[in-house]
């Protein structure tokens, strides 16, 4: 086998700037899936799924002989952040941006489409193109497609670009990779008065202010302990911008989070008795939103990782927390499947994910091609 020609590595960091400069974000990757399954069509993909979920797409590469199923996963989606740079191919949708690095993963693993010219000597290869990530619902709907049990893995793998680490560190931890987080949107609803008669109406400020104060608390424990947890306040609003009113309405939003999932109920009981105990007498609702489950790593798929890292030289870093930030392929391991998550550093230097001036490095793209390559070619072998 050989790796990624120069004019394929060129191909594919030239079409991950196409994809920067027109990022669509979640449920909307409508334009996004239709270049990708232009892409999988030319690679002779020998069977697509299209509208998986919502706008995802997947392809299969069949090897000649019977055998297990592996799925490499990457996410469709951007943010709906304003990218501030002076890139050539920055995005021209304003408030929208690659800012995230989904449009490297795409087109890292259409590098492994290309190689898979070559098929596996069994088995087969699912490259998934999922949506909605960035919301935690992708995956989740996914899985309800009727189509899924056509294309369920024995073995899944992803990967996200880590800043902060070594370029091309390939970042591994059996059990607990990526936290569970969800977020909980309060509403709060009284009686409007006349400002100048506030104990006509009940206003919700109270409530809030006491609830900005004790939703908060509720987290605890260090990162990487079974009991950790998380509560931060996001977002709060009190009646309208006037002077004359005194108001009724009111918003809390808080996203919680956890290491595994058993504490995210636990903390999800506690959040709400809180709200509960502290709004009576007003109207409540609570709305539940971007709902991730825990990835939880595979202990035998980590290590098959992890011998493939090693025998192409890459540095192994054994990661002592996972990683506080969310993601849905959690989902995928609740399925059935033997998956890893596997976290591969962006650069030292790199800005931070979500930041107006993130962009994916290029360089990444050849190394990791090469290791879901070697990876899909252990476990399915050489035709």
């Amino acid at each position: 086998m050989h790796a990624l020609s120069s004019e394929q590595v060129a191909y594919l960091i030239a079409l991950r700037h196409a994809l920067h400069r027109r990022p669509e974000i979640s449920g909307e990757e409508q334009e996004t899936a239709a270049c990708i399954s232009a892409e999988l069509t030319k690679l002779g993909a020998d069977r697509l799924w299209l509208n998986l979920g919502g706008h995802g797409v997947a392809a299969e590469f069949k090897g000649a002989a019977e055998g297990p199923t592996v799925l490499l996963r990457c996410e469709l989606d951007g943010l709906p952040i304003r990218e501030i740079s002076d890139l050539s191919y920055k995005s021209e949708i304003e408030g929208k941006g690659h800012l995230c690095g989904h449009d490297g993963h795409m087109v890292s693993m259409l590098g492994v489409g290309m190689r898979l010219a070559t098929r596996p000597a069994k088995g087969r290869v699912i490259l998934l193109f999922q949506p909605a990530e960035e919301t935690g619902a992708g995956a989740k709907a996914v899985i309800e497609d009727p189509r899924w049990p056509e294309m369920r893995p024995d073995f899944a793998f992803a990967y996200h670009n880590v800043p902060g680490r070594p370029l091309g560190e390939i970042g591994l931890r059996a059990g607990p990779g990526n936290c569970a987080s969800r977020g909980m949107q309060i509403l709060l609803e009284g009686k409007s008065s006349h400002a100048a008669a506030p104990e006509d109406g009940f206003s919700p400020a109270n409530a809030m202010a006491n609830l900005m104060t004790a939703l908060p608390a509720l987290g605890g424990g260090a990162i990487g302990d079974d009991d950790f947890a998380l509560s931060t306040l996001t977002h709060a609003v009190l009646g309208e911008p006037t002077f004359g009113i005194a108001p009724a309405d009111g918003e809390l939003r808080v996203t919680l989070r956890s290491m595994t999932n058993e504490r995210m109920e636990t903390l999800m009981a506690d959040a709400q008795h809180l709200v509960e105990q502290r709004t009576a007498g007003l109207a409540v609702q609570i709305h539940w939103h971007d709902v991730f489950r825990s990835v939880v790593n595979d202990p035998t798929a980590t290590e098959i990782a992890r011998q493939s890292a090693q025998k192409l030289a890459l540095a192994v870093h054994d990661m002592d927390i996972p990683m506080r930030w969310s993601e849905d392929f959690g989902r995928i391991g609740d399925d059935g499947a033997k998956g890893a998550m596997i976290y591969i550093g962006s650069g030292e230097d790199q800005p931070q994910l979500h930041n107006p001036d993130y962009d994916f490095p290029d360089t990444l793209v050849p190394i990791v091609t090469e290791l879901f390559c070697d990876i899909t070619y252990g476990l399915l072998g050489h035709a």
